[in-house]
């Protein structure tokens, strides 16, 4: 699988790096923090996070999302629910290796250093980040032990709620080191917020949010996105530029020699956005059509993901963002609150995204919507169902667009996917079931006597989701 690389500006001097080189350096023995500074290795694990949430576990996600088309090669298998092991290999070695290890080392070396403080709350968070990533396409995983390969060479594997419990109690710890005032990495080593604590604090709320939406914990997951982010500003993504090394991995995947093997033919995603769709999602409050453009590029043929739009060369990419935390005030908000709170958060959503949101145009049409619009007959309801179910709808399809091209969208795809009324209405691609979790990827089958045995299939739902 081809690796992608992105630019990092050491404190120096800038030099251009890939994904692995740097990587490989840094794990040659996390005991030796006299190799790099922590700063350094904190940048290192940040460049592993983002080739880990942007690069292929995203792309196979969106296949099993109604976002992409898996057309040759292992793509085509993969859409068609017979994935292998070995598939799963470089997903798993980008959050453990490339993240989650390096996220440790970098706090170890920060400990030595007798620098903590801030920078251990962002190893934190970065760890979360990672660690919850993989609980949540994987189930049991790595936890605790993940990342120390010298006292832990085989990890133990964690039941899931354990790992979503100690997710929250890490974030919880990364808060309060991230308030402390000290300890803040050197200028131009955090790639994201350059070491701004107040910005991080937002994300790892933001973090504890998306967990407990995970987990199905709404009340909680409402209070802790109130602390969330902000503003659009202060969203986590990954930076892009033109110079080369440094282009959107998206970008990179369609414009480079793999633009044969991925589309969105007859993807569900199109059916919502395009106009001339029969299943078109707007209606006299919303035009969708600048967000078809600017998402995808469809002909009579085919359809295929923007690469001079939301996939351009220098696109952001988004990690943990404000839409994010927006959009689970507006769910949680419904089902933990009521009706009325979560309405007020999802037209906070759409006067954002009138106003541009994340597409960059100016102006578009998302009006607010009134009440009314979600009684039984109205324009939000026609099937006259529950109000609140009828605004839950509409804000589970705007979270479902809003994450195309993420690993979040499966997720919430997964999350309700028993809630017949409410749910984005997607078939399986093939057969009458849908994937519930990733195999564990054959790297680990073969060298941790730990991984679960026997291994469950893509059809057996984590515990979480049973």
């Amino acid at each position: 699988m081809k690796k992608f690389s992105l630019l990092l500006f050491a404190i120096l001097s800038t030099v251009l790096l890939s994904c692995d080189s740097l990587v490989d350096g840094l794990n040659d023995d996390p005991n030796l923090p006299t190799e790099a500074p922590s700063d350094i290795i904190l940048t290192g694990t940040q460049v592993g996070l983002i080739q880990a949430l942007e690069g292929d576990l995203a792309r196979r996600c969106g296949m099993w999302s109604g976002y992409f088309t898996g057309e040759a090669q292992q793509y085509e298998g993969f859409y068609n629910y017979i994935p292998t092991a070995g598939d799963f290999n470089a997903g798993w070695e980008d959050l453990y290796a490339n993240a989650i290890r390096n996220a440790k080392v970098a706090q170890q070396t920060a400990e030595t250093e007798g620098n903590t403080g801030i920078i251990t709350g962002i190893t934190d968070v970065l760890y979360a980040l990672a660690a919850g990533t993989s609980t949540a396409l994987w189930g049991n995983v790595p936890f605790s032990q993940a990342g120390d390969y010298n006292n832990f060479p085989t990890p133990s594997f964690e039941d899931q709620a354990d790992v979503y419990a100690g997710l929250q109690v890490l974030l919880d710890g990364a808060i309060s080191n991230l308030g402390t005032g000290t300890g803040r990495p050197a200028t131009g080593t955090d790639l994201f917020f350059n070491g701004d604590p107040d910005r991080w604090t937002e994300v790892a709320w933001t973090l504890k949010a998306r967990f407990y939406m995970d987990t199905r914990e709404y009340q909680s997951a409402y209070e802790a996105a109130l602390n969330g982010i902000g503003s659009a500003s202060n969203s986590m993504v990954a930076s892009h530029s033109s110079a080369r090394g440094t282009e959107n991995l998206y970008y990179q995947f369609f414009a480079g020699n793999r633009d044969q093997d991925l589309s969105s033919r007859g993807a569900h995603i199109v059916g919502l956005l395009n106009p001339e769709a029969s299943g078109y999602r707007g209606n006299a409050r919303t035009n969708e059509t600048a967000r078809f453009g600017f998402l995808l590029i469809s002909t009579a043929e085919s359809a295929v993901p923007n690469t001079d739009g939301i996939f351009s060369i220098d696109s952001s990419f988004p990690l943990v963002s404000f839409e994010e935390n927006l959009l689970t005030l507006a769910e949680a908000g419904v089902r933990a609150r009521n009706f009325d709170i979560g309405l007020g958060h999802l037209n906070e959503f759409r006067a954002y995204m009138s106003a541009g949101g994340y597409i960059g145009a100016d102006p578009l049409q998302y009006d607010a919507y009134d009440a009314a619009d979600f009684d039984a007959g109205g324009m939000e309801n026609q099937d006259g169902i529950s109000s609140e179910n009828a605004l839950l709808r509409e804000i589970l399809e705007e979270r479902y667009i809003t994450f195309f091209g993420q690993i979040k969208g499966y997720i919430d795809v997964r999350r309700t996917l028993d809630e017949s009324n409410v749910r984005v209405q997607l078939t399986p691609n093939t057969g009458d079931r849908f994937p519930q979790r990733f195999l564990y990827p054959q790297t680990e089958v073969d060298q941790n006597p730990n991984t679960p045995d026997p291994i469950p299939g893509i059809f057996t739902a984590t515990p979480i989701n049973q």
